[in-house]
């Protein structure tokens, strides 16, 4: 993928035709059997997820997951809680992957803490799970327990969500907005809620999209990267604890990496990844999950370390997860348990810790109260 591309249709696509799927490995709480064990149990070590493991696209909420894997197909499991595993039930704690429907043409998963949009290969956008701020798109507050096509367009490509405020990416470039936005988290410059994709500003040279909570940020194709939303704990990365409402630029740098899982935020933090191979982190710091050695907020991006080698980045809620270009895994933050992956329940850690002694890892997923990572053999 290049560093700026921005239509995952094509790289799923791409994925299926070669089998280009990944490993599932999961640790930390599993205690609605998201962890895929077929039990509830928490581990603190990666443990491979049951079934054929090779997924292309996973994506996670408070307590469930939808995957898909290289040959199209669509999974869930987890908690079932309002509909949000698609699978026509609210049946509590499914521990294994099952196959959401039969059809072949999914290429791409967003989840939010209850619900879940997912793309298929001809671009087309869906929904199901909880919608009672309007969430999934749908242009009304009905939940839904099972896929429905949002609107008709086909040029949907990738989004970020956590909450119930959902981000997507086009592949004209261009961003939308969905759900709750009381504080102005949507970026479209007021606080009116909206039950149906709305885009944000005009522009068409947005290539990353992601969102923690009640916040966003997104890099355009010349390297700058952008934010909206609540400030609190300075999440917005733009040197203050201001809301906004509209995208603003943080700081003038353009060696912003746009490639997949370059910038990944939690609830109220954010990582990413320069051209050069830095990390750089912001926002929330309160159990070390910026990885700076500390447990004190920033509300500028501050450079973790003097490493060039990291690539791609993951978050949970107050932890962090890094892969480096030699496939090497590295965890920090709250680490109760188990979900750093080092064998025990840590309170916290204030830097990046190796997880093993693989050198395999791809990349990770952000989540919720556990950490997932994908590994290919």
């Amino acid at each position: 993928m290049g560093i700026f591309q921005n239509n995952l249709l094509a790289a799923a696509a791409a994925a299926a035709a070669t089998g280009d799927g990944g490993n599932l490995w999961a640790s930390g709480d599993g205690g609605e059997g998201q962890l895929g064990q077929l039990n509830t149990s928490n581990y603190s070590s990666p443990v491979l997820v049951l079934g054929e493991n090779t997924w292309i696209s996973v994506g996670s909420g408070q307590l469930g997951l939808n995957a898909v894997k290289d040959d199209g197909t669509l999974w869930a499991w987890g908690g079932a809680a309002n509909g949000r595993l698609g699978n026509e039930t609210t049946t509590p704690n499914i521990c294994s992957p099952i196959q959401i429907g039969s059809l072949t043409d999914w290429a791409k998963v967003v989840v939010h803490r209850d619900g879940t949009h997912g793309i298929k290969t001809d671009g087309t956008l869906w929904g199901w799970g909880k919608n009672a701020k309007g969430e999934l798109g749908s242009g009304n507050t009905t939940s839904y327990s099972s896929p429905i096509q949002i609107g008709s367009l086909t040029d949907w490509s990738s989004g970020g969500s956590r909450e119930n405020n959902v981000f997507l990416l086009k592949t004209d470039g261009t961003i939308w907005g969905i759900g709750v936005n009381t504080a102005g988290q949507l970026g479209l410059g007021d606080t009116t809620n909206r039950s149906s994709p709305v885009q944000i500003g005009a522009l068409t040279t947005w290539a990353l999209i992601t969102a923690g909570y009640g916040f966003g940020h997104a890099v355009k194709t010349d390297g700058t990267i952008w934010s909206w939303g609540l400030g609190g704990n300075g999440r917005l990365g733009d040197g203050t604890t201001t809301n906004r409402s509209s995208p603003a630029q943080i700081g003038s740098l353009t060696d912003w990496a746009g490639s997949i899982a370059s910038v990944a935020s939690g609830d109220q933090h954010t990582l990413a990844v320069k051209t050069d191979g830095t990390l750089w982190a912001w926002g929330r710091n309160q159990w070390g999950q910026l990885g700076d050695g500390t447990q004190i907020n920033r509300s500028s991006p501050i450079q973790i370390g003097s490493l060039t080698t990291w690539s791609k980045v993951s978050t949970t809620v107050a932890a962090s997860a890094a892969v480096k270009t030699d496939g090497t895994l590295w965890t920090w933050g709250n680490g109760k348990k188990g979900k750093l992956g080092h064998g025990i329940s840590l309170e916290y850690i204030c830097s990046p810790v190796q997880v093993g002694d693989l050198t395999t890892w791809v990349r990770g997923i952000n989540t919720y109260e556990w950490m997932t990572w994908l590994v290919e053999e």
